[in-house]
């Protein structure tokens, strides 16, 4: 058995839970998701808890176990806390901004570069050089956060680009410097 998939799912008060075949729907205070699982796998709700089981234990059906458990528990989490991440611009000159609903962003080129936010995605800029990314689907917002990081990758020389806050980038020596020692 699956040690993360044996465990129960706890729902909180305040979330309603619907499942249909093998349809799941989650609604709580901040929004609702919906989810199609497999069909090897079975999802009931007891009480206040969710029960995933498998029916067989090939290992397509015990990997599917732990995954759907995992899937659940972000689910619920996101219709009750959400869930966000931060990106950070670092550059002279380099900032962004919104317009409307698009973030803005000015990063050296010789356009800015608008990017559009996807339906149930929320995008902030609180300050010139800090992007907040926000939701309740936790696999949409690492891909928006993702694609706005990959307008403009951390470049390992100066440091420059777009990172995730507290990303850790290895700088290198550049050629003069390598070559000046000897």
């Amino acid at each position: 058995m699956s040690r993360i998939g044996k465990k129960p799912v706890l729902v909180p008060q305040g979330v309603k839970v619907e499942i249909n075949d093998n349809t799941v729907l989650i609604e709580g205070a901040k929004g609702k998701l919906t989810r199609s699982f497999s069909p090897r796998i079975k999802i009931e709700k007891k009480d206040s808890q969710l029960i995933v089981q498998r029916a067989t234990d090939s290992k397509i059906d015990r990997s599917l176990h732990g995954l759907t458990r995992a899937l659940l528990v972000n689910m619920i989490k996101g219709v009750t806390e959400g869930f966000s991440k931060q990106l950070e611009i670092i550059g002279v000159g380099f900032r962004a901004q919104m317009q409307g609903a698009n973030l803005s962003m000015q990063l050296g080129f010789s356009h800015p570069v608008i990017f559009k936010a996807p339906e149930g995605v929320k995008i902030e800029a609180p300050k010139q050089n800090i992007i907040v990314i926000s939701g309740t689907d936790k696999e949409k917002i690492g891909k928006v956060a993702s694609e706005i990081r990959m307008i403009y990758p951390p470049e390992p020389y100066k440091g420059k680009g777009i990172r995730y806050v507290g990303e850790f980038v290895k700088k290198k020596i550049g050629k003069a410097q390598a070559t000046a020692g000897k």
